[in-house]
């Protein structure tokens, strides 16, 4: 694509599709960003999430889920959310023949829950979540809650939330995230919804975070 950044090539593997960032020097350690139900890897947060991490030293794999390489528009089915995971599963795989140290690995929204559901039924996978605009539950559901995994996540998870989303509230995400075991941290974006502004975040203060809240992982 013509408005991809320089350091950022397309990515291609069974199962795995998207773009790598690789960081200036050689990378040790690596994250797989993926996106939301209605969008794809290429959502503007996403793109400057990747090229964050990357000049911290991180190589980035910004993929697409399976259900959008199967089509262009359209949400996922639930009946292949399992599905989803594998294809993230297969992202981290692949990431780990280019960056051979710690991996996390970061969505947003579905991408999100979908990352968190795959580190609850694996452990061990990665070092750490970046969770973005996690939709806790459906707008204007607030017992339709998404969280029956989150006593059996082990995996440190940052979350960046705006406090006006309507997936989640600033007291109902921290309620929901009180169920987790592992190391977690709430990063609250004020007056933003589910998009976090567009894009206005501060991609140095996630970038810091994750890093940090990854080293307490215990594997």
């Amino acid at each position: 694509m013509s408005n991809e950044p320089n350091n950022s090539v397309s990515f291609e593997k069974v199962g795995v599709r998207g773009f790598l960032h690789r960081p200036p020097g050689e990378a040790a350690r690596g994250l797989v960003l993926t996106h939301g139900a209605g969008g794809n890897c290429n959502a503007p947060l996403l793109v400057s999430l990747a090229e964050a991490f990357a000049s911290a030293g991180l190589c980035v794999l910004r993929c697409d889920l399976p259900f959008r390489q199967k089509r262009r528009s359209g949400p996922p089915s639930p009946a292949f959310a399992a599905g989803d995971r594998g294809g993230l599963r297969a992202a981290v795989e692949a990431l780990r023949e280019v960056a051979p140290g710690d991996i996390y690995l970061g969505g947003q929204s579905y991408g999100g829950r979908q990352a968190s559901m795959l580190a609850a039924e694996q452990p061990t996978l990665v070092q750490a979540l970046l969770l973005l605009s996690y939709p806790l539950h459906p707008p204007n559901k607030p017992t339709v809650l998404r969280t029956a995994h989150f006593p059996a996540l082990r995996t440190p998870a940052l979350f960046i939330h705006g406090d006006a989303d309507p997936f989640a509230s600033s007291e109902e995400l921290r309620a929901a995230v009180a169920m987790i075991p592992a190391p977690t941290r709430i990063m609250t974006i004020e007056r933003v919804g589910h998009d976090l502004g567009r894009g206005r975040v501060n991609l140095a203060e996630i970038v810091a975070a994750l890093l940090q809240i990854g080293s307490l992982a215990q594997l």
